[in-house]
């Protein structure tokens, strides 16, 4: 039989039963970050994936990196080295984007609610601005004269499907995100009045899916509709950011997502685009795929409780840093992610334990239940798929404990 102590978790190596990070064991990882909790990422593994995405993906397709998902500067700075482009969501996001050394022209910014102070900082720094609004149009008119730039545009879609079968659904429907698919037409004739700079689409339909189908229906209908409207508002499309919507596993039962078909797809909507619209670049995308299993989130056990039959395991660690692990980040019915003992992962006992957090409220779980290695106070706990929407996501103001550290390994 295998030594379980020198295997793996997921894909995570173990060695003496153990986790490893970085090729360094978790409890050394913990001395070198000097506290706990952290989040610890594995640039190998983020580079990895992004190796494994680009195999997939046909040459000629971009592929973008949405800061959203997890804005760590040094890890932005790796990125910038690996993706063709990064998008992102507000100013800060946009300095980090800057700062990491990406090209101005090969970052564009998104969101519904972008104030006129971050509108002239994109325009004087020149990034693609993806347009969601008239009200949008009409300042970065004023904006461009003023500063005697141009303001490079192009329209975020908000199309008339969804994307089926997706944890977070960004279109179809009434969304705050974008422009409704039959309102483009009118507001590309202002772009043009405006003397706006058009460059594309963007069209964005949902996020956290592990149906290839699904996935690869939507990036038709996107595409589809991307091309519809250029001939409809009579404008040549640059660039068509059809988004991403890949997911992860998370849950017991979920599956990896199969690139293979997704990339077959894609090579159709390359020629189908090239032979419609010359010229124009198709983008896909990606955040929480690139990092989200690159991830860990680790805190120290500081008590150890029995109520009435149940163990629990008292962390320094909770909600306020990992609000996603908690199950209130867009969980209908809270599910744990997986969670082992990151120093004893398959330990000398197993028990069935409760890993809770120091807030006083009972949401502060990161496992409800699970079977785990018998921990004891100082003993380490690993949250895996913890790369993505983890520490910027989370209220770390919430009763006012120390904020979290992150380390890229």
């Amino acid at each position: 039989m295998p030594d379980v102590r020198h295997a793996a978790i997921g894909d995570w190596p173990v060695r003496d039963d153990c986790l490893q990070v970085g090729g360094l064991s978790l409890t050394r990882l913990a001395e070198r970050v000097g506290r706990t909790p952290f989040y610890a990422y594995d640039r190998d593994r983020i580079a990895a994936r992004i190796a494994h995405v680009r195999r997939h993906l046909p040459p000629t397709v971009q592929l973008h990196y949405a800061i959203k998902a997890n804005p760590m500067p040094a890890l932005v700075d790796g990125m910038a080295r690996l993706v063709d482009g990064l998008d992102v969501a507000s100013a800060g996001e946009l300095q980090v984007a800057l700062d990491a050394g990406m090209r101005a022209s090969d970052i564009s910014f998104a969101g519904p609610g972008k104030q006129a102070t971050e509108l002239r900082q994109a325009v004087a720094a020149g990034v693609l601005l993806n347009i969601e609004s008239h009200r949008e149009a009409e300042l970065l008119a004023g904006i461009a004269r003023e500063l005697q730039l141009p303001a490079r545009v192009a329209v975020r879609v908000n199309p008339d499907f969804e994307l089926k079968s997706s944890g977070m659904k960004m279109g179809g429907g009434p969304k705050q995100f974008g422009v409704d698919a039959e309102e483009v037409p009118a507001l590309l004739r202002d772009i043009a009045r405006l003397g706006l700079a058009f460059e594309g689409f963007h069209v964005f339909s949902g996020s956290q899916n592990l149906s290839t189908d699904a996935i690869a229906d939507a990036q038709r209908k996107s595409v589809d509709l991307a091309l519809r409207l250029a001939a409809t508002g009579d404008v040549v499309p640059r660039i068509i950011n059809i988004g991403g919507g890949f997911g992860i596993p998370y849950f017991p039962g979920e599956r990896p997502l199969d690139l293979a078909p997704i990339g077959g797809n894609l090579a159709e909507l390359v020629a189908h685009v090239s032979r419609e619209r010359p010229g124009a670049q198709l983008v896909v995308e990606l955040g929480r795929y690139l990092v989200g299993e690159a991830g860990l989130y680790v805190c120290r056990v500081v008590d150890r409780k029995v109520s009435r039959g149940q163990v629990f395991l008292v962390t320094d660690g909770g909600l306020h840093h990992h609000l996603a692990a908690s199950g209130n980040f867009g969980q209908v019915l809270r599910k744990n992610y997986p969670v082992v003992i990151g120093n004893r992962v398959v330990g000398e006992k197993r028990e069935s334990a409760s890993v809770v957090g120091p807030l006083c409220t009972p949401l502060d779980l990161l496992a409800d239940r699970m079977d785990l290695a018998v921990a004891q106070p100082g003993d380490l706990v690993a949250v895996l798929q913890s790369g993505a929407y983890g520490a910027t996501a989370s209220p770390q103001g919430f009763l006012s404990h120390p904020r979290v550290a992150e380390a890229l390994v």
